[in-house]
């Protein structure tokens, strides 16, 4: 099944994937071992199906996939399954593509054992135009922030690489990859533009460094 092309394309009612501190972009991959009952059963659903579930945070991060009607925060991913491999013991491994960001408007009382929702994209039509606001993005002040960020933290990285990628994919690659705690993430998600998700990554940097620089740990 191709990857919807538009916000018309997306369905109504989304399979939920609660975990904390995992944030999935649209247009971003991210791969994800599957091995609770719960979820085993909610990717074979989507294998039968669409192939899309929603990955989101629950608003305690206390449990990374904490059980029962917890609360989620208001925004989620829309992940849709581009690779599968069965494993052992009933075990998935799988690899996410972010569709477009979502807001569950309604649970839903099903028999699965997993959570289900319907859900509202209608503010998030930009999420199909990935190179929106590339030009507005300061990528010279963002090199050097990386530059520093992945000095700071000991981190090798192929800058002759990151030297070659889009703008677009760039900012969306360092918020994913980055050390950062679930509400930060979630405010990565959760930026209305291409420039406020990279204004928000740089202060993170930023603030991370001189807090590790005045002896202050961050929570």
């Amino acid at each position: 099944m191709r990857r919807p092309a538009s916000i018309s394309e997306l369905p109504d009612m989304l399979a939920l994937f609660p975990l904390s501190r995992a944030l999935l972009l649209p247009g971003s991959h991210r791969p994800l071992n599957v091995f609770e009952p719960r979820f085993v059963a909610m990717v074979d659903d989507a294998l039968a199906g669409n192939r899309m579930i929603g990955l989101i945070q629950p608003r305690d991060t206390a449990e990374e996939a904490p059980r029962g009607q917890v609360p989620l925060e208001k925004v989620g991913c829309i992940g849709r399954i581009t690779h599968f491999e069965e494993q052992a013991e009933s075990r998935y491994f799988i690899i996410l593509e972010g569709v477009c960001r979502f807001t569950p408007i309604e649970e839903l009382t099903t028999a699965t054992p997993y959570r289900q929702a319907r859900i509202d994209t209608t503010g998030f039509a930009a999420d199909f135009t990935p190179e929106l606001g590339e030009d507005a993005v300061d990528r010279p002040r963002l090199l050097t922030v990386l530059r520093a960020h992945a000095e700071f933290s000991d981190i090798e990285v192929d800058w002759d690489e990151i030297e070659d990628m889009a703008t677009g994919e760039l900012v969306d690659l360092a918020a994913m990859l980055g050390p950062y705690g679930g509400p930060e993430k979630q405010a990565l998600l959760e930026a209305r533009t291409l420039v406020e998700r990279a204004e928000t990554l740089m202060a993170l940097a930023e603030i991370e460094m001189a807090r590790a620089r005045s002896g202050v740990v961050l929570q």
